[in-house]
Parts: structure tokens; C-alpha cells; sequence
């Protein structure tokens, strides 16, 4: 499971800080990407997990962030899907 959230700059570390601090979410892969591709000023947070630590991380953000859905979202995610595909083949040239 996938979940995108956004928080604005003042409320990132704090966010930052309870959700790798929970005991639950902090299992999960939990990515911090900056807003500014997409012109905005803040955070998007990636949270791939299971069921339990994307609930949770939307419960936990609650007051600080919101859920990113729809177009926004596909956007978000394709961006950090190619950047994570371009990372990846910079390492395969690492291991031949």
C-alpha cells in the first residue's frame, strides 16, 4: 500500500520526527521529496507499507498534513517512481 501526504515546510520536521519515532510507521518506507516540482512550498511524504502503517501515518499527520489523492497524486507518484527508477539504474553500472 501507497500513501501520499503533503505538510507545509513549518510543519515537516515535526511531522518528520512522529512519524519515524512511531513504532508502527517507522517500519514502513518513508520518503520526504520537496514540494517545489511541483510548485508548491513543503513536503510530499511517501509511506509504503501495509495497511496498518499507512493508516497509521494518515492518522499520526493528521493535524499537520493532508492525504494527496487523485491527479495530484498519479502525478507525485510518477515522479518519484521515475526518479527511484533512475537511482536504480545508476547502481546497476556499481555492480559489473
Amino acid at each position: 500500500m501507497e500513501v501520499i501526504l503533503y505538510v507545509k515546510r513549518e510543519n515537516a520536521e515535526k511531522l518528520r520526527n512522529i512519524l519515524l519515532k512511531d513504532e508502527v510507521v517507522s517500519k514502513a518506507n518513508v520518503i520526504f521529496k520537496d514540494a517545489e516540482t511541483m510548485d508548491k512550498e513543503g513536503f510530499y511524504i511517501r509511506v509504503m507499507g501495509d495497511e496498518e502503517q499507512c493508516k497509521k501515518a494518515i492518522e499520526l499527520s493528521k493535524d499537520l498534513a493532508e492525504e494527496v489523492t487523485g491527479e495530484e497524486r498519479e502525478k507525485i507518484l510518477e515522479i518519484m517512481r521515475k526518479e527511484d527508477e533512475e537511482m536504480l539504474s545508476g547502481f546497476s553500472g556499481v555492480f559489473r
